[in-house]
């Protein structure tokens, strides 16, 4: 059965997926044209600095149920034969929605994933950063309402179908699993740079900084590492 592209967001309480909750999720079918949108109540209240950046308050989520029956609604979405396709996926939002897939007792399919983040970061190197809203700026996508869950899918979908041109989602998956090491420098003042010529007290800078524990960049600490420019601690 062929695989179906399904964009997804979630909005939650914080970024710690043990922790805190999803109060909203939303899904967007292009192949069948259908969406998903809901609420969920987290069950205690929405701290004010994720109220801040999501415009999602208590008022908004008070009636609504808990992510089990939410999170059933979504498996049910999407299908047995879903691709779910998200931004930053890998370190948010698909280990909040497995953490609260076990903390509600539901059973996931067997899907497959895209992180369009690493998408970005592995065939536009030329961009200094890849948050999403750059990425808008970047293929002339109109302004939505960003950090809401439906808005930032359907701005996904349009900026993933130009990323991918005529590409379709097995072939995605294909270059994806392919590992191709880092030859360049992918952000900061010295991006596009060859990593062998990247000075050695930037990449200490980088390490102080605290760059490298960032898992989005162990590629990168791994180069360096190999380079002799970054000890293997």
């Amino acid at each position: 059965m062929a695989l179906i592209p399904i964009y997804y967001d979630t909005e939650t309480t914080g970024v710690k997926f043990d922790k805190d909750r999803i109060i909203e999720i939303a899904a967007f079918d292009p192949i069948n044209n259908r969406t998903f949108c809901r609420f969920a109540n987290p069950g205690f209240p929405i701290p004010p600095e994720a109220t801040a950046i999501h415009h999602i308050s208590d008022e908004m989520v008070a009636s609504s149920p808990s992510f089990k029956e939410v999170g059933q609604a979504f498996i049910e979405f999407c299908g047995e034969n879903a691709v779910l396709i998200a931004h930053n996926n890998d370190n948010f939002d698909k280990n909040f929605l497995e953490a609260e897939a076990k903390r509600n007792g539901l059973t996931l399919p067997d899907w497959k994933y895209v992180d369009t983040l690493k998408w970005a970061r592995k065939y536009r190197p030329d961009l200094p950063r890849h948050a999403l809203q750059i990425l808008r700026d970047e293929y002339g996508i109109p302004p939505n309402q960003a950090h809401r869950a439906l808005d930032d899918v359907i701005v996904l979908h349009a900026i993933f179908s130009q990323m991918i041109d005529d590409l379709n989602i097995e072939q995605v998956l294909s270059l994806l699993s392919t590992t191709t090491k880092l030859s360049r420098m992918p952000f900061g003042k010295h991006q596009g740079k060859s990593l062998s010529d990247i000075p050695k007290d930037y990449v200490a800078w980088l390490k102080q900084s605290g760059a490298f524990d960032k898992p989005e960049n162990k590629e990168l600490k791994d180069c360096f590492v190999d380079l002799g420019l970054l000890a293997s601690t």
